[in-house]
C-alpha cells in the first residue's frame, strides 16, 4: 500500500513549525528531509524516523516510548512517530538532523 498524498500533507502541516522540512517521492512513498538531511520517511501512511542515538536519548528523557516498525520488507526498523505530538516529533527530527550532520563532517 502506498502513502496517500493527503496523509503526507497532514504530516507536513503538523511539522510546519519546522522550517526546512522537504520531501522527495520514492516508489509510492516519501523520504523526509530536514535542513537537507534525511531524517525519515512517510511509508504506508506512517511517519517513520531514523532511530539515531540522539533521538532515542530524547525519547527516553521525555519518558516516552515509540514503537519500531519496518518501512518495507528487508529494511531496518525505524521509529513510528507520534504525529499528534508535533512538538516532540519536531524535537526528534532536529536531533536526528543534528546527529546526521555531525557524522558527515
Amino acid at each position: 500500500m502506498a502513502t496517500h498524498k493527503e496523509y503526507l500533507e497532514f504530516v507536513l502541516d503538523q511539522l510546519s513549525p519546522l522550517e526546512g522540512v522537504t520531501y522527495r517521492p520514492m516508489m509510492g512513498e516519501y523520504l523526509l528531509y530536514y535542513g537537507g538531511k534525511l531524517v525519515g520517511g512517510v511509508y504506508d501512511d506512517r511517519l517513520l524516523l531514523k532511530p539515531a542515538k540522539s533521538a532515542l536519548r530524547l525519547i527516553s528523557d521525555c519518558r516516552r516510548e515509540l514503537p519500531s516498525e519496518i518501512p518495507y520488507e528487508g529494511a531496518k526498523p525505524m521509529l513510528l512517530a507520534d504525529i499528534d505530538d508535533a512538538e516532540l516529533t519536531a524535537n526528534i527530527i532536529r536531533a536526528i538532523a543534528d546527529e546526521v550532520g555531525k557524522r558527515r563532517k
